[in-house]
Parts: structure tokens; C-alpha cells; sequence
């Protein structure tokens, strides 16, 4: 309690230090249009594969429909019709006493975290009126084609550390920490390949990815190997546990955006189906050992967890391929993050935790994304996502139930209960968050939220 405590008035510092108001004297995007065009073609397609893009790095449908409707309103379309999905996005407006339609569809590539970042300043000159409605396709299609910062070896590097660092969360011993970090290695290297292959069989490398990871943890088991089985079978899978997924349904469901919202639980309850599928068909080879899903003591001590925050968002930053100058606020995130949730156990107990970690974290993700140097929002929270770990829990009731114990629906239960919690954390702070609005923002800054 003492160490959560002092993180987060060290991260209170640090917030306070930086938060100085200045002018926002905006980045007028080179050869940009000056005046906002017509209701024409070219604000459609702009409208549209902006949509696009926004759904496949991961906003929910509210906010990709308000930051449309921005643009439209900077290009002189103020009443467009604006339809968002997960799988589509459609913009319509009626221009010379006809109606004109942009769609597309989305949800196909998800895009890296560099490549959000560049997208987000994107959109941020559009809503300004300060970049042409066709730079901002070819913009969109030059960020899609960008090559990520860091290669394969460093992707995988940074894997084997995200699988580290959520382990020793997880409580796994030495031994344990060892065989997840081979077994980070293995998964980061087959995920790899996965992106060799066309995105349709992805599910399929999914099913091999958890299956293999699976086949280990229980052969050591069955080996009489004294193992920690749920760090070892669930931080290795980390980075395909749709935690954020199931979050922003809830978030959709509780915001009236219902198809959507239901349209990304049935997708990440399916994500764990697959996970789970790929656990069953080791366990049949191998067979099952009890699960012990309560959290254990950290081998490293009361410091543990606190050095795995840096270790597990450094792997994030690595493996999914943010700006380098993005690590740091991604750290401070996390911990503000982290710190809140261990004082919210201490406090209100496990599954409100979740929530007093998500509401400590999104006002101070919006701040962040109003600095100069500071990643949009959507950045620097994902992790915490994965950190907070709603997915994991999940992973282990639906293996269990798949096997036919009963006892795993008892899992499955308090998954939800923390999903629900943590969608109610982030709408508190979104709610907290606007309060941050209010003040002028740094130069360059961009919050996707806003």
C-alpha cells in the first residue's frame, strides 16, 4: 500500500510539473488547403477511409463518429449522416440536391501503435480545415504503408519482455518466470509468421499459437514439473487476449451503441473460444491439472511488480511498435494505473480494483494526449488494458469450461464483473477527462477523445 501510494504522488508530480497552460497554435500540414471545401466527393472519401482507419486502430464507434463529425463540419458538411460499425463505416450528405455516399468497410488490419499516432495527427489538421480532403487519403494510405520502428528481433524482444513482466504480475516463481520467457520466445516467433499469412487464416494461428503454449505449460506439468500454470499458459498469449475488445463493448452496450457493442463481445467471447479450443486439444493430449487462478507472492518481493510495470510496458512499446518518445508517458499510464488498482483491492476489494484503475486512468490518459510529445489516448491506455488483465481471467473460466468443469463458469462470472467494472471506470473518467478539455492544450498535442 505504501509503494502504491508513492507512485501515484510521483506521478502526481510529474503531472503538476508538466501541466502548464500554453496557446495551441496548431501544425498546418504542408501544401494544405487553407479554405474548408464543398459538400464533394473527395469530403466523403476522406470522411470514410478516416473511419476506417479510426475502427481499425481501435476506437470505439462514439468517438470515431464524433471525430467525424468534426471533420465534416471543418469541410463545410455539418449535417452529415454518419454511420459507424465495427466492420463499415458510411457517410452520407446531400450536395447539389443530390445525396452522395462514402463507404467502406473496416476492422480488417489492425494498425500499430506508430501508425496511430501519425493517424491521430492527421485527423486533428482535418478537423482544423487545414489539410485537403485528398491528403488526407493519400496521407492515410502512406500511414498504412509505413514500415514499423522496430524490426522482427525487436518485436520479439519486446514480446518475451511484455510475457515477463505480466508473469511476475501473476505471481509466477523463478522456474515459472524462466519457462514463460521460452515460451514468450515461442508465441512472439509464430505470431510473427502468423503476419506472413493472409489475415483470414489469423484465427487459425491463433488456435496453434495457444495450443503450443499449452502443450508445454501441461507437459512439464504432467512431467512433475512444480509449475505455476496460469502465468506460464497466460502471459506467453498476452498480446491475443482481446481484454480492450470485451472493455469497449461494454462501453458501446452501456452507450446505446448496441450493435456495435454486441458485435464486439460475440468477436472477443470468440477470440476466447479459439484461445480455449487451442488449451483443450493440448490438455487432451496431455490431460488437465488443477488451475490455481488466485495470485501468488511476487519471487522478486514487494518490488516486483513495480519493476514488472517498466519491463511489461517497454515490451509493449517494442512489440507493438509506438514512438520511442511515447515510452515514457506509456510508463507513467501504467503505473498511475497499476498503483490505483492495488489501492483500490486494498480498499473495495478485487473486481472494484479494476474499476478504481480504469477511472484513475483515462483522465490521465487525456492529459497525456494534450502534451507536445504526448501519444493520443488511445495509445498510452491500451496497455493498461492488458495490464489490468480482464482477458486472462476469462481465458482460464472458458478452458475450463470447454473441459467440462463447471466450476470455471465461477471465472467467467467475475471476468464480466471486471469488464463491466473497468467500462464503468473509463466513463467515470471520461467524465473527470473533460474537466482536462477545458484547458488549452500544448502545441502539436492531439487527444483523440477530445
Amino acid at each position: 500500500m505504501v509503494v502504491a501510494l508513492a507512485v501515484l504522488a510521483v506521478a502526481s508530480i510529474v503531472v503538476l510539473r508538466i501541466a502548464r497552460p500554453t496557446t495551441d497554435t496548431g501544425r498546418p500540414d504542408e501544401g494544405a488547403a487553407g479554405t474548408p471545401v464543398g459538400p464533394d466527393a473527395d469530403v466523403l472519401v476522406a470522411m470514410a477511409v478516416t473511419g476506417e482507419a479510426l475502427i481499425d486502430s481501435g476506437f470505439d464507434v462514439t468517438e470515431v463518429q464524433a471525430d467525424l463529425d468534426k471533420m465534416g463540419r471543418a469541410y463545410g458538411v455539418p449535417n452529415a449522416e454518419i454511420v459507424v460499425l465495427p466492420t463499415a463505416v458510411l457517410v452520407s450528405a446531400r450536395a447539389g440536391g443530390q445525396l452522395r455516399t462514402g463507404v467502406v468497410s473496416s476492422g480488417r488490419v489492425r494498425l500499430r501503435l506508430h501508425q496511430t499516432e501519425e493517424l491521430v495527427d492527421v485527423v486533428r489538421g482535418a478537423q482544423a480545415g487545414a489539410v485537403d480532403p485528398r491528403r488526407v487519403y493519400d496521407r492515410i494510405v502512406a500511414i498504412r504503408a509505413q514500415a514499423p520502428p522496430f524490426g522482427p528481433s525487436l518485436q520479439l524482444v519486446g514480446h518475451v519482455l511484455t510475457t515477463v513482466g505480466l508473469a511476475v504480475i501473476l505471481g509466477a516463481s523463478w522456474l515459472g518466470l524462466a519457462v514463460s520467457a521460452c515460451l514468450g520466445a515461442l508465441a512472439g516467433v509464430l505470431l510473427l509468421l502468423g503476419k506472413r499469412i493472409p489475415s483470414r487464416f489469423e484465427a487459425l494461428m491463433n488456435v496453434a499459437t495457444s495450443f503450443a503454449v499449452a502443450l508445454v505449460v501441461l507437459l512439464l506439468v504432467r512431467l512433475g514439473v512444480q509449475l505455476d500454470v496460469l502465468p506460464c499458459l497466460v502471459a506467453p498469449l498476452v498480446i491475443l487476449l482481446p481484454g480492450a475488445l470485451l472493455t469497449t463493448s461494454v462501453i458501446e452496450l452501456v452507450t446505446g451503441q448496441m450493435i456495435s457493442g454486441a458485435g464486439r463481445l460475440a468477436a472477443g467471447a470468440a477470440q476466447l473460444v479459439l484461445l480455449g479450443v487451442g488449451i483443450l486439444a493440448a490438455a487432451a493430449l496431455v490431460g488437465v491439472p488443477a488451475i490455481d487462478v488466485t495470485a501468488a507472492p511476487s519471487p522478486l518481493g514487494p518490488a516486483g511488480p513495480w519493476v514488472a510495470v517498466a519491463v511489461f510496458g517497454t515490451g509493449i512499446v517494442l512489440n507493438q511498435c509506438a514512438r520511442p518518445t511515447s515510452l515514457g508517458w506509456i510508463l507513467l499510464v501504467l503505473y498511475v494505473a497499476y498503483g490505483a488498482q492495488v489501492l483500490g483491492g486494498l480498499v473495495f476489494g478485487g473486481v472494484l480494483s479494476a474499476f478504481v484503475g480504469a477511472a484513475a486512468m483515462t483522465p490521465l490518459a487525456a492529459f497525456v494526449a494534450r502534451q507536445k510529445t504526448g501519444p493520443p489516448t488511445i495509445v498510452s491506455f491500451t496497455p493498461a488494458f492488458w495490464l489490468l488483465v480482464p482477458g486472462a481471467l476469462g481465458l482460464v473460466g472458458v478452458a475450463a469450461l470447454l473441459n467440462g468443469d463447471t466450476s470455471g463458469m465461477s471465472v467467467v462470472t467475475t471476468t464480466v464483473e471486471t469488464m463491466v467494472a473497468i467500462a464503468v471506470g473509463v466513463m467515470v473518467g471520461r467524465a473527470l477527462s473533460l474537466f482536462i478539455a477545458d484547458r488549452p492544450a500544448s502545441p502539436d498535442a492531439a487527444d483523440p477523445s477530445a
